[in-house]
């Protein structure tokens, strides 16, 4: 282990131009999936491989806790089945090969909510800095190492079966279509939000409705279904706080409301993009919290409190990547019997999980969309989310996504 990890450590990952990654896919051949292949085999362990030195560079103390050493773990089995496989020569290969890439990341499906509760747990031995910077570095290489695998893992797919996905170019659906999305999330936020706490609002999409722009569906999926979370239980918290000091006596919810823009190009940069608005009244966001709501950990949910300080992750705690994962594993009974399983069965296929209650949403969110301010936005998608509030009233999030078949020049 420790050979394969100095070689690959000798090898740093080399960027990856998006453009470079659809090509795969557009058009799929014997030959663009062998390529795949290729550069799949010989990417994805360098990427792993700096994972593992990155967990093993921890402090000591935050490196022996249970959940950290389990990822880490997790990421030493990856790298090494990983390190060790043969070149695929030819599609029967590839088709094995496939087979256990696919069984590989569902396995790692719950690395970063169990070490999310690594982090909680050890956040007084790191600065909010030292975990924040930790933290990123680690998203952003699991996003590329998901979109490495799930792209190798489609486009060969398309091969075997062609025809079934003709909008898509291997993971990126060509016409993703955001009131499609905001539809399925949302039915699922309400289903969550309604078991949780008793009610829920209802969502008006307007503005070009009928929009479609190219994107990774399930990136997309993440970030809306995190803040409609958000929304949502605002919304049902704040008018039961206004009903409780008799300023309102509606038993109505105001709804969510999110406005569709057409993807429009931006005439400095020369790339597209299309961008949403999601409005709720919930009551906006204390001062005091607004420069930490990018904050890891940092969460409202709960029994109103200004933070997560141990309050057992609120009323969403129960809700696991796809309703499976317990963090806490088999030995966890809070984990693994809840009355949300069957809701959070329907659960979203990010591989990142939904992790209300520890204060990763929002941050990872912004990851996914990258926001414009931040050093990262260079290599990944150029995208951005801003966060408004309105205290007393409700709160904007403004989300901008580019569009994936002019992102020639994002890398990963």
């Amino acid at each position: 282990m420790m050979e394969l990890l100095a070689r690959y450590e000798s090898t740093p990952p080399r960027p990856l131009n998006l453009a470079q990654l659809l090509s795969y896919g557009n058009p799929t051949t014997p030959e663009s999936v062998l390529s795949s292949g290729s550069y799949a085999l010989a990417e994805l362990p360098r990427r792993l491989a700096t994972r593992v030195r990155a967990l093993e560079a921890l402090p000591f103390i935050v490196g022996t806790n249970p959940y950290v050493t389990k990822t880490l773990n997790a990421f030493k089995e990856g790298f090494q089945w990983l390190a060790i496989h043969p070149p695929v020569t030819n599609l029967r290969e590839n088709g094995a090969f496939v087979e256990q890439l696919a069984a590989l990341v569902q396995r790692h499906a719950n690395d970063i909510p169990t070490m999310a509760k690594g982090f909680q747990e050890c956040s007084r031995y790191m600065s909010p800095t030292q975990i924040s910077d930790f933290l990123d570095g680690t998203i952003r290489n699991r996003i590329s190492i998901r979109l490495i695998a799930e792209q190798h893992i489609a486009v060969s797919q398309a091969l075997d079966f062609p025809g079934n996905s003709t909008a898509y170019v291997g993971i990126v659906d060509m016409k993703c279509s955001p009131k499609s999305m905001i539809k399925m999330c949302g039915s699922y936020v309400t289903e969550l939000c309604e078991a949780t706490l008793g009610g829920s609002p209802a969502i008006m999409v307007d503005g070009y409705i009928d929009a479609t722009f190219p994107y990774v569906p399930v990136h997309l999926e993440y970030i809306l279904t995190e803040i409609l979370k958000n929304s949502f239980r605002a919304t049902v918290e704040h008018q039961a706080k206004l009903r409780k000091s008799g300023v309102s006596s509606s038993t109505i919810y105001p709804p969510v409301t999110i406005t569709i823009s057409p993807p429009t190009a931006n005439g400095a940069e020369g790339a597209t993009y299309l961008s949403m608005r999601i409005r709720d009244q919930g009551g906006g966001v204390l001062p005091s919290n607004m420069a930490r709501i990018f904050s890891y950990a940092f969460t409202t949910a709960g029994r109103g409190s200004e933070s997560n300080s141990g309050d057992g992750g609120g009323p969403y705690a129960a809700q696991h990547i796809g309703g499976s994962a317990s963090v806490g594993g088999d030995d966890d009974d809070a984990g693994n019997a809840n009355i949300f399983g069957e809701i959070a069965g329907k659960g979203l296929q990010t591989g990142m999980g939904t992790i209300a209650g520890l204060g990763y949403g929002l941050p990872m969110s912004r990851l996914y969309a990258n926001d414009d301010t931040a050093d990262i936005c260079k290599r990944y998608f150029g995208g951005s989310l801003d966060f408004f509030s309105l205290e007393g009233w409700g709160s904007d999030v403004y989300l901008k996504l580019r569009c994936l078949d002019e992102a020639g020049d994002s890398t990963i």
